[in-house]
């Protein structure tokens, strides 16, 4: 049957509607479809976006951070030492005093011993100080990460500061730093660590683990003035740092935490103690196995450190060490000085002046003495600059001017002898007064006159200011001057009775000038001087041809004088049983009181007084001085045979 056309056409209508349902939902589903794919590819987009800036960024800082990093790197490296100084001597010069018989006398600056590489050492020697300081020293890189963490670990645990994480390479850039002069040894600052640091590093990639183990054992300071294994081992036990034991290498490693407190020398029983701490250390980290380590322990009965001497002639040695740029102009070198110094002398000046200062010192109101002796050319071989080196180290004997007071007389004398008076000459003792001055002979009674020698025996007062009329206080100046004394003198008559001043030192050598025949005489105390190290001789003494500035017959006339002193005058208690000639002098007020004298051997002169110039218990030249020069003189000259003084012509 034939379809009507309407249904034909409702038919239609519904097929299209279906059709375009079909289509609207397709392009639903395709434009949720689409914008699904939108999203993904927004995300996709936005991911790769973020990772984008991220690593921009990240170029950027790092690009920054080096620039900024290299910046401060360069500030704290740009004046940095250079390393290849690091073998060379940064620290004041090592100067060595010897006596005149080859036996040590003092140090000053820093002493080193010779260079010596770690290979030339036995193990044990360079294992101690690693054991102790730095066991991981031959794996790290400069700095020990496990030592750093186990060191803040103890400090934590204890509350405060018990252990150290720097390793060899950081203790030697932090000593050559403070070497060079960039930093104080107490200088802790943010600096210092950072240059210590990059030093360190330089050092680990510049240099061998041998070759830094070998600088550090030359440049570290081990107690005493000394730097270095060599120097420590020569120091404490006497021998080369080859020959040293396990114990003494484990005793001289220890001194690195406190060289002075664990000292062998001075601390013998805390050293040991140091030293088994240090022998445990290398035992933990296999050094040595436990029979070496027992071994090493049971060496305690057999260890002898060096026994450091009582320090004496330390007045003498500063004098010497002080007038060595005099020789050789500027120290910049170790150097080894042969002194005129006499131990044995020494050791009885010492003595003997500390025995009187004891009985007679606090009686008579002294509180200072200083003795000088010395041989009639000028080798000084003992000198006593003060009642205590401990106390106070001015010199007396070099530093301290002094009033002369009657002792001033010899050149007013000698003078009068060269102007043609001779020692039978009469002069008058009567009182004089010149002006307002009117000087007085003090427990001298007038004889109407006297004989030269007399006078200067007795020490006359008024007869010594006539003399110096005649003579002239210029005259007087000038032969005191010629004789040894460099201090100014006044310039009137006063200075005949010794109103001038001068040292100890200037008025023995004026003296001495008689007992070496009229001849100049100029202290000297160095004989020889060489470079310590390579054993160059700087500097040797020669005999040189000395002006004579006494004529024969008047050093002839001026040794009977002095010897009539001895003989009967003013000092005649303090004559010895051999030929000695000398003269006492004391100063207005007893602020000073002198003794010089000599035998043909020996020329010695004291002094006694306070340093602020308070007066004396009236101790005069010839009493106590006069004591302390004979008691000397009498025990210096034990078992030397007398000798008479020559006959000049």
């Amino acid at each position: 049957m034939a379809k009507s056309p309407s249904s034909s056409k409702n038919s239609r209508n519904k097929n299209e509607k279906s059709e375009k349902k079909k289509k609207i939902k397709r392009g639903q589903t395709s434009r949720r479809s689409s914008s699904r794919k939108s999203v993904k590819d927004k995300k996709r987009s936005s991911s790769r976006s973020f990772w984008g800036t991220v690593v921009r960024i990240s170029l950027i800082l790092g690009i920054w951070g080096t620039a900024f990093g290299g910046l401060v790197l360069l500030w704290f490296s740009y004046d940095l030492p250079d390393t290849a100084r690091l073998e060379q001597s940064t620290r004041r010069p090592g100067v060595t005093l010897l006596a005149r018989d080859g036996t040590l006398l003092a140090t000053y600056g820093d002493l080193y011993g010779k260079f010596t590489s770690a290979s030339q050492l036995p193990p044990h020697v360079p294992e101690a100080i690693m054991a102790i300081e730095d066991r991981r020293f031959r794996s790290h890189f400069g700095i020990d990460v496990f030592g750093l963490f186990r060191a803040a670990y103890t400090n934590f645990k204890a509350g405060r500061v018990v252990q150290g994480g720097s390793t060899l390479t950081q203790q030697l850039a932090k000593s050559f730093l403070i070497s060079e002069g960039l930093y104080a040894h107490h200088n802790r600052s943010l600096r210092r660590k950072v240059q210590e640091l990059i030093l360190a590093f330089w050092l680990e990639r510049k240099f061998t683990k041998n070759q830094i183990l070998t600088l550090y054992l030359n440049r570290v300071y081990l107690g005493a003035g000394v730097f270095g294994i060599e120097a420590a081992s020569q120091k404490y036990f006497g021998k080369q740092a080859q020959d040293l034991s396990v114990l003494q290498a484990a005793i001289i490693a220890g001194l690195l935490k406190a060289p002075s407190k664990y000292s062998p020398t001075s601390n013998p029983k805390l050293s040991f103690e140091r030293g088994k701490v240090v022998l445990k250390a290398m035992r933990d980290s296999d050094f040595i196995n436990e029979l070496e380590y027992q071994c090493a322990l049971s060496q305690k009965n057999r260890l002898h450190a060096v026994k450091q001497k009582r320090a004496f002639g330390r007045y003498f040695a500063d004098w010497v060490f002080e007038a060595l740029s005099d020789y050789i102009g500027a120290v910049n070198q170790d150097l080894t000085v042969k002194t005129t110094f006499d131990p044995r002398l020494q050791r009885l000046a010492e003595a003997e002046a500390k025995k009187i200062m004891s009985s007679q010192g606090q009686k008579g109101g002294i509180s200072q003495v200083a003795l000088l002796a010395m041989t009639p050319s000028g080798a000084v071989r003992a000198m006593v600059g003060g009642a205590k080196y401990s106390q106070s180290q001015f010199n007396r004997v070099t530093q301290a001017k002094r009033q002369t007071g009657s002792i001033f007389k010899l050149f007013v004398f000698l003078c009068a002898l060269e102007e043609g008076h001779t020692l039978q000459s009469q002069i008058s003792d009567t009182p004089v007064r010149l002006g307002k001055w009117r000087p007085k002979n003090y427990g001298w009674r007038s004889r109407g006159a006297l004989s030269l020698q007399d006078s200067f025996a007795y020490s006359v007062n008024t007869v010594t200011v006539r003399l110096a009329q005649k003579v002239r206080q210029q005259r007087i100046a000038n032969l005191a001057h010629r004789m040894g004394l460099s201090s100014s003198l006044p310039k009137d008559l006063t200075l005949a009775l010794g109103s001038g001043e001068a040292t100890l030192l200037e008025m023995t050598a004026a003296f001495a000038c008689l007992a070496n025949h009229g001849f100049q005489v100029w202290p000297f105390g160095i004989e020889k001087i060489v470079e310590t190290h390579s054993g160059k001789k700087i500097y040797q003494r020669r005999r040189q041809g000395d002006a004579r500035v006494l004529a024969p017959q008047i050093v002839s006339d001026g040794l009977e004088m002095l010897q009539a002193v001895m003989r009967y005058g003013t000092g005649r208690k303090s004559a010895l049983e051999r030929p000695s000639a000398g003269k006492s002098g004391t100063s207005q007020n007893y602020r000073d009181a002198w003794f010089v004298g000599f035998t043909p051997d020996l020329v010695t002169g004291v002094w006694m007084g306070n340093d602020d110039g308070c007066y004396m218990k009236k101790v005069t030249g010839g009493k106590i001085p006069a004591k302390l020069w004979r008691s000397f003189m009498t025990k210096a000259h034990e078992k030397v045979p007398a000798r008479s003084f020559p006959v000049l012509k």
